[in-house]
């Protein structure tokens, strides 16, 4: 039997994947709307049945339903009772262009690259890599699984009704400062030992963006920026495309070395020194007590920043949270990078920058310039958990479970690698430093794991004639996964050792 015109189009036309997350009947629907669009299924068209819909896609009747609703309700077709559902002329906006002779399904295809030049920028290099590893090791990202959905689907819920929503969207050049920002500074006041007020503050969408409004003020064309010698490589990317010129400094113990910066460079040749004081990054260490009020007294002597980025001060497990250098600076020299709300989904979360007021003015401006409307109801929500203490209240429950996890790591590292390989039980954080005692292929390691269905990005690996280490990331593995991944790690170092 020969196929209808409209079953033989639907047959070369349509294909859809059951694997995606995106439901079926969506997928045919936008499929049968380019159809019309391109004028393929012309007005009065009348299509298939839905029983016999069904079995040309060969999917459930209720699936065919689900496709003319939806292609009804956008205003594609017209279904009438008893009689069919038929194509309707879509307005009208542009001329029409006519496909090329080839399969319908391909007969657009969007230019690969430009017909202009235009200047690429090397720094800006994606790290993101694709895998289909069933287990990862990150740096140390939070476990999502934590985040409260229940009670947050509530307090979304509630936050979209406050009347001074609309308000704040209606006048957003209002010149007191929001709620949010006044909540905030209480809680890093609180926290963090600041005594700041809303004009020493700016919250952003990340620590990448305020570090980036951050170098945007502060550097020129080859300024110099000294880093840790391993460093941040999302810091070190963000400098080198505001076109430092960067340096290392040695790490030891007790965090960055200041002596060094005192013998190898002169007064008024440092334009900033970056430094994760509370846990250096890659390698967890704290800065010492002495080493932070040397840094503080050199970066008055020499004038320089110093840019402190405090990645994830609010995971502290054993003792006390040494308080941010930002804390101490009674002369400006200090800016200061945080986050809120590590322990929620990431569009809940917000960077911030503290620094001396004339600073933030102008961070303001770049702001406005990025990201002038912000997220007003993160805002709200954010607000609404500090005042009410959720946000300390979801902290410290998480913390109880991150830090089971790495006690988790530490007594399987114990038990596999500990004539291989050593590591300091990290007083907090999400991540530990766990370096090997043989000079091993790093990214060997990696393409035997990855085999065994455990991905190490690039990104976690450091390897050079005296390094040879991973910045473990533990926090979003549960308890049973981190035994998984320590196992497949083993056999990975063991097949990488004996070559």
């Amino acid at each position: 039997m020969i196929d209808s015109p409209v079953i033989a189009l639907f047959k070369q036309l349509i294909n859809f994947d059951k694997s995606i997350p995106q439901p079926v009947y969506i997928q045919v629907s936008q499929q049968i709307i380019n159809a019309i669009q391109r004028r393929f299924l012309v007005k009065g068209t009348i299509l298939p049945g839905t029983r016999i819909l069904g079995q040309t896609l060969k999917i459930h009747r209720n699936t065919a339903v689900a496709i003319y609703e939806e292609l009804a309700s956008q205003g594609w077709v017209e279904i009438i009772p008893n009689k069919g559902t038929f194509v309707l002329e879509p307005e009208q906006k542009s001329s029409k262009i006519k496909a090329p002779s080839q399969k319908i399904n391909q007969a657009y295809t969007y230019a690969k690259s430009t017909g202009f030049p235009f200047q690429k920028s090397f720094h800006l290099a994606s790290t993101t890599q694709l895998t289909t590893a069933k287990y990862t090791i990150n740096d140390g990202k939070p476990d999502l699984r934590l985040h409260p959905v229940h009670e947050f689907t509530r307090w979304y819920s509630a936050a979209m009704k406050r009347k001074t929503l609309i308000k704040k969207w209606n006048k957003p050049n209002e010149s007191s400062y929001s709620l949010f920002q006044t909540q905030l500074c209480n809680y890093l006041n609180a926290t963090r030992g600041f005594h700041i007020t809303p004009n020493n503050l700016i919250n952003t969408r990340s620590t990448e963006m305020s570090l980036y409004i951050v170098s945007q003020l502060l550097i020129k064309q080859n300024d110099l920026v000294l880093v840790g010698n391993l460093s941040n490589y999302a810091a070190n990317m963000i400098f080198q495309q505001a076109h430092a010129t960067i340096k290392t400094i040695p790490v030891d113990a007790d965090g960055l070395d200041v002596d060094y910066i005192k013998k190898h460079f002169i007064k008024g040749s440092i334009r900033c020194v970056y430094v994760c004081a509370h846990r250096d990054y890659p390698t967890t260490v704290t800065l010492s007590a002495e080493r932070r009020l040397a840094l503080l007294q050199l970066a008055k002597e020499y004038g320089f920043a110093i840019i402190e980025d405090d990645y994830d001060y609010d995971f502290q497990f054993t003792g006390s949270a040494m308080l941010p250098m930002a804390s101490a600076d009674t002369n400006g020299m200090v800016i200061y990078l945080g986050k809120l709300g590590q322990s929620l989904f990431p569009s809940f979360q917000t960077g911030f920058v503290v620094a001396p007021e004339n600073l933030i003015s102008e961070a303001n401006n770049y702001l406005q310039l990025l990201d002038k409307q912000g997220d007003l109801i993160q805002e709200q929500m954010l607000s609404e958990l500090i005042n009410e203490g959720e946000i300390y209240r979801l902290m410290k429950k998480n913390i109880v479970v991150y830090k089971q996890r790495r006690d988790c790591l530490c007594k399987l590292l114990t038990h596999y690698f500990s004539e291989t390989a050593k590591w300091e039980i990290p007083a907090g954080g999400l991540a530990l430093w766990l370096q090997f005692s043989q000079q091993i292929s790093l990214v060997k390691l990696a393409e035997e794991a990855e085999k065994n269905d455990l991905f190490l990005p690039k990104t976690i690996l450091y390897q050079d004639k005296n390094t040879c280490a991973i910045r473990f990331g533990f926090g979003h593995l549960a308890i049973e996964e981190i035994e998984i991944v320590i196992q497949k790690l083993k056999n990975a170092y063991s097949k990488v050792s004996l070559k």
